[in-house]
């Protein structure tokens, strides 16, 4: 009896497992934490200084206990969760030696491998570079592009990476065996973000040509979506079927793959700045969506990192609250178990020196995210 009744619990999670696997790949697995979450205190933001220059990507490890952080000093940090220390210092810029391999332009974006192995880097001189994770150790380098490497990102489950550059073209890689695959095009404008899940597919976001696309691979067609009035800057996918996208006039966009228009769009998300007559909205300079759940952060330099809810079938986003940030928030990551999320600080935007915010720190800042005792719930999203 007792044998039975092991049998059947075991197959009841199992059945369970599945049945979230299944939700994950329609894009109906979204995890409620929007209401259990507290605003963090000041006093719990770890602070982590290391890089001399803005801090412009991050990435952190599948096991949450690694942040990989790139700057503008051309220098690659591996830091400590735990206790933030340094462990690993990759150095760039004017330092290279022929054995560091380091970045000699600014590094603009990273990825790094579902079961932690591989770490790549872009930078601003065309150049993709890969490096083995744990030891930070340089394996290859691969060219191609004939631009600046604006997005990076490995397909979920395989060593597969994708590239997108200001060329306007997008590349795909098979890291484990140094190859490049094959190269798509479509961006009537620089490509300025990239993110993919574990479908053979990647989606961009192609700044001043307003659209944002989506690229099945294997069949080597593109989906474009029209939706933001300025240059769209960032993209992150929620789940399978739905992303959020940043742009220069101030909006953020939740979309779905079914439509091409955005299913809910934020105008002037993070407020305006300069004097009456003159002001402008503040830039969202990042987006980050905590996989398969309904959290969205965004950030902007308006001095806050905004934190919002997903409302169910992905039609509203409702601002939770705003964390204090000083300076541009350049990236933002949350972390796989969703009980930090991590943002990169810099004293200017990644992809220029428009302004200069003499009081931020280049820094990466690990925001908490502390749960109500009520606990977080999951259901599949209706009609979504």
């Amino acid at each position: 009896e007792e044998k039975a009744e092991e049998e059947a619990l075991e197959r009841d999670l199992v059945a369970g497992r599945l049945k979230e696997d299944v939700l994950e790949q329609k894009g109906k697995l979204q995890r409620q934490i929007a209401k259990s979450l507290q605003l963090p205190n000041q006093a719990d933001i770890q602070v982590l200084q290391g890089h001399r220059l803005p801090i412009t990507c991050l990435v952190i490890s599948p096991d949450d206990k690694y942040i990989f952080s790139a700057a503008k000093d051309c220098s690659i940090i591996k830091w400590d969760v735990e206790n933030g220390r340094k462990l690993h210092v990759i150095h760039g810029g004017k330092k290279v030696t022929e054995e560091s391999h380091g970045h000699t332009a600014h590094i603009m974006s990273m990825a790094i491998s579902s079961d932690g192995k591989y770490l790549a880097t872009g930078d601003k001189n065309k150049l993709i570079m890969i490096w083995e994770a744990a030891t930070c150790q340089h394996l290859y380098k691969f060219t191609g592009h004939r631009d600046a490497v604006s997005g990076l990102s490995f397909r979920k489950g395989t060593h597969q990476l994708y590239s997108a550059s200001h060329d306007r073209s997008v590349k795909v890689w098979n890291v484990a065996e140094n190859a490049y695959v094959e190269t798509l095009f479509g961006h009537q404008d620089v490509i300025t973000g990239l993110d993919s899940l574990s479908r053979e597919c990647c989606v961009t976001s192609g700044g001043r040509d307003n659209t944002v696309r989506v690229w099945k691979i294997p069949e080597e067609s593109q989906l474009v979506f029209y939706g933001h009035q300025g240059s769209i800057d960032c993209i992150q996918l929620i789940n399978e079927e739905h992303m959020v996208s940043g742009a220069d006039d101030g909006s953020i966009a939740l979309w779905g793959l079914s439509k091409k228009k955005p299913l809910s769009t934020v105008k002037k998300a993070h407020g305006f700045h300069g004097s009456q007559g003159l002001d402008q909205p503040y830039w969202i300079t990042s987006v980050a969506a905590l996989l398969n759940s309904d959290i969205v952060a965004t950030g902007s330099h308006s001095a806050s990192v905004k934190l919002w809810k997903c409302r169910e079938g992905f039609r509203k986003l409702e601002p939770l609250f705003d964390i204090p940030l000083v300076g541009f928030v350049n990236s933002l990551k949350f972390s796989n178990t969703g009980h930090f999320l991590v943002a990169g600080i810099g004293q200017e935007h990644r992809l220029g020196r428009w302004w200069r915010i003499k009081e931020a720190k280049n820094s990466i800042c690990i925001i908490p995210l502390k749960k109500t005792a009520a606990g977080n719930t999951e259901m599949p999203v209706e009609g979504s």
